[in-house]
């Protein structure tokens, strides 16, 4: 809740006109209140894919067809492209071939190599004739089994000349166009990039001073400069714990996942993150100046509240997290220690100590009844006075 509202609509007022009528000490009071309060940590990141596929090719050849361009939505399993197959269906049939031919010289090895053996038993050949048999038989065999899985890969490599989708997503880059030929060596050549724009993620580089407080799972919201009135929201996924020192600062990557249904997110754009930390929507709230008010005697001032006996020293913060605070009750300050939670800078919260509703001081205010001074100014009574003007 903003303090300046509830100062404007409900802060109550003490205060008397000293003797000489210039000038009054008042008291700001706030009231213990329920509310939203939230701790949160910034940061900046790139937005990025969470999959993104580079799409190439096995075999070397001419592309001869492209059925996709940028930006074209593409489903898995889809055709986007062809690589010219003349040669590749020739490699095939050329393998067939060769598959037959061998099967041929295995199967006349096999049946040589049945008959020879069964002489060999009854001592009708050689040890030697019976052993060259059995040698071009495993030849043989062995030469029907390449056969054979040379035209498995020749099949393979006329399979590869036609070019799929492996995701749902969309084209971000196409590299290649119609009538360039490809080249396959070590690595596989790089056709197209297909990004999934569905699911994205932002790499944010969060401060070593703020990493600690970062957890997965907790909440963020960001926004984009290509759409300043969009507030988008994502999850942290990851807390990568490699640093990156630049220029003595060190930050550590943190991953944020986002939906992105709409595709206004695309990769490359910079995000400015709010990471929440913790979230109470029911929580008991006090100012944080009520937790740095201290009372002071003014002289002259009879009717400000007053402290209630000497109480201050048993009222004195000794654990972490305590805060000391003072309310007002029939014109007495009476300290209080409380147990305080998060923090927004404006509010914090109570985690122990007040109830709803208790009067709290927060500060001193000074009003002049004198035309040097606009009508209701006040200042803090700790600041220098202005300066006296001539009439």
């Amino acid at each position: 809740m903003n303090f300046k509202t509830l100062l404007l609509s409900s802060a109550a007022i003490v205060s008397l006109s000293s003797c000489g009528g210039e000038e009054r000490i008042s008291l700001v009071t706030d009231t213990v209140t329920t509310g939203s309060i939230s701790e949160s940590v910034t940061a900046t990141g790139t937005l990025e894919s969470v999959m993104s596929v580079d799409v190439g090719t096995q075999v070397t050849g001419i592309i001869d067809k492209i059925y996709v361009d940028f930006n074209s939505e593409v489903k898995k399993g889809q055709l986007i492209a062809e690589i010219e197959k003349v040669l590749l269906q020739s490699e095939l049939e050329s393998a067939e071939a060769n598959v037959e031919s061998a099967r041929a010289s295995f199967a006349y090895s096999a049946a040589n190599y049945e008959r020879d053996r069964k002489l060999h038993e009854r001592n009708l050949i050689s040890d030697y004739d019976f052993e060259t048999s059995a040698k071009d038989y495993q030849l043989a065999k062995t030469t029907y089994d390449k056969a054979k899985a040379d035209r498995v890969k020749a099949a393979k490599n006329l399979n590869y000349a036609e070019i799929y989708s492996p995701i749902d997503g969309i084209v971000i880059s196409r590299d290649v166009e119609v009538g360039q030929t490809v080249v396959s060596a070590m690595t596989v050549a790089n056709l197209f990039t297909i990004a999934d724009l569905d699911n994205m993620r932002v790499v944010a580089d969060v401060d070593e001073a703020d990493i600690g407080q970062v957890k997965e799972g907790q909440h963020v919201t960001f926004t984009v400069d290509a759409y300043p009135e969009d507030v988008f929201e994502g999850i942290v996924t990851q807390k990568r714990l490699s640093p990156t020192t630049e220029s003595n600062v060190v930050t550590y990557e943190v991953l944020v996942s986002a939906a992105n249904p709409e595709h206004k997110l695309i990769p490359g754009l910079t995000a400015n993150l709010t990471i929440y930390m913790s979230r109470n929507d029911n929580a008991v709230l006090v100012p944080v100046k009520a937790t740095r008010f201290m009372p002071h005697d003014y002289p002259g001032q009879d009717g400000l509240p007053q402290l209630a006996g000497d109480t201050v020293g048993s009222f004195t913060p000794s654990e972490p997290g305590e805060k000391r605070v003072w309310t007002v009750d029939d014109g007495k300050l009476i300290p209080a220690v409380i147990q305080t939670g998060a923090n927004d800078g404006v509010n914090m919260e109570v985690v122990s100590g007040l109830a709803p509703g208790t009067k709290l001081a927060v500060e001193y205010s000074v009003a002049a009844d004198n035309p040097d001074m606009p009508d209701g100014a006040a200042r803090s009574p700790f600041a220098p006075k202005p300066p006296s003007r001539k009439k």
